[in-house]
């Protein structure tokens, strides 16, 4: 009995130090959060938060492997479907926005990984189960064959999906600069990319 009570206890905390660790990491990035603060929001001592990870890289990593690891399933379940194209990319620009809206350090971890540590972002931060790109190719492919949307390289329409609404969000501060934008001014900027993005990729695709 007591052994499960510890259990729960130390299950608990640990829960309590992933969601300070990641309402820090969205308000400031890797560079800008502070292990103290990450302890503090979690109302335990700095000691008992290097005992459960012992550097704020390794915190960081685990949280952003949490929420890729519930960002995969959601996309997979969504890709493999049997939905239209146009509903396809339409559900998939608002997924994607709203997974990256709600973790903007999302991103960035993912470009320093793969640059700096490619085996270990591949092998042990990306889950087991993927997303199928290629069934969304080859819908893509029928469309065409079919004569409902004009020609198109798909892996060239996937990328370009993907860009579209990532970049913004790596790009933030030069999006505020560039187009003289405020805090809450680029809040509805990005939201504004769902409708925009889609709106814009279907264009490209009518005949």
């Amino acid at each position: 009995m007591a052994k499960k009570e510890n259990q729960n206890i130390a299950d608990s905390t640990e829960q309590k130090i992933f969601d300070a660790a990641h309402e820090v990491f969205v308000q400031k990035g890797m560079d800008g959060a502070k292990m103290q603060e990450i302890a503090d929001r979690a109302g335990i001592n700095k000691a008992l938060l290097h005992y459960y990870y012992r550097s704020k890289d390794k915190l960081y990593e685990a949280v952003a492997r949490a929420v890729i690891g519930r960002a995969a399933p959601m996309i997979s379940q969504l890709i493999e479907s049997d939905k239209p194209l146009e509903e396809k990319i339409r559900h998939f620009i608002e997924i994607y926005i709203s997974i990256i809206s709600k973790n903007p350090f999302i991103p960035l971890f993912i470009i320093s990984e793969i640059n700096k540590h490619p085996d270990h972002f591949f092998e042990k931060i990306l889950p087991a189960e993927l997303p199928k790109p290629q069934i969304f190719i080859r819908q893509v492919e029928e469309e065409i064959a079919a004569g409902r949307i004009r020609p198109v390289n798909p892996k060239h329409l996937v990328i370009n999906i993907v860009s579209m609404c990532v970049f913004p969000f790596i790009a933030k501060p030069m999006a505020r600069f560039a187009l003289g934008l405020n805090s809450a001014e680029l809040k509805i900027f990005l939201e504004e990319r769902k409708v925009q993005v889609t709106e814009f990729v279907l264009a490209s695709l009518r005949p």
